[in-house]
């Protein structure tokens, strides 16, 4: 007998495997869009600051996430120092697809081919819901952030 095999991605077998409350909130991506983020908050109609990226760096030799605003850039020597590196630097957009398993535009912080060190940014305190990439351009999800 064939086993079942989710339609979702590993990000959202990952969000129902870990029992965090969370909803899906797909919309119609545009392959034309000049940013993969701000298409997202718009079609969500949420602030940019609200939808939240998920960036991969290379920090003293070990690729880690940073997950910060759509609408900001990530710092690359604030993410250096969460980790306790000296320096980062962006990592190539071929390795970190090759890496994470999705493609640039849907790297979500979950799911990924293998667990790297992981940073949010703090403005995520800043909402009752943030959204991130669900795993594929068009894919969103939300979920409530822990707060300290």
């Amino acid at each position: 007998m064939a086993k079942k095999q989710s339609t979702g991605t590993p990000a959202t077998r990952a969000l129902e495997a870990s029992g965090v409350p969370w909803t899906a909130h797909p919309y119609d991506h545009d392959p034309r869009a000049a940013s993969y983020g701000l298409e997202a908050a718009d079609a969500l109609g949420v602030p940019p600051a609200q939808v939240f990226k998920t960036l991969l760096a290379d920090c003293d030799g070990i690729l880690t996430v940073g997950v910060v605003p759509v609408d900001a850039q990530l710092d690359l020597k604030a993410l250096a120092k969460a980790v306790g590196a000296k320096k980062a630097v962006m990592a190539d957009p071929a390795l970190a697809e090759r890496v994470t398993g999705y493609v640039v535009g849907g790297i979500s912080p979950l799911g990924q081919k293998r667990a790297l060190p992981t940073v949010l940014d703090a403005t995520a305190e800043n909402w009752d819901t943030v959204y991130v990439s669900g795993g594929r351009r068009g894919t969103t999800w939300a979920w409530r952030p822990p707060t300290s």
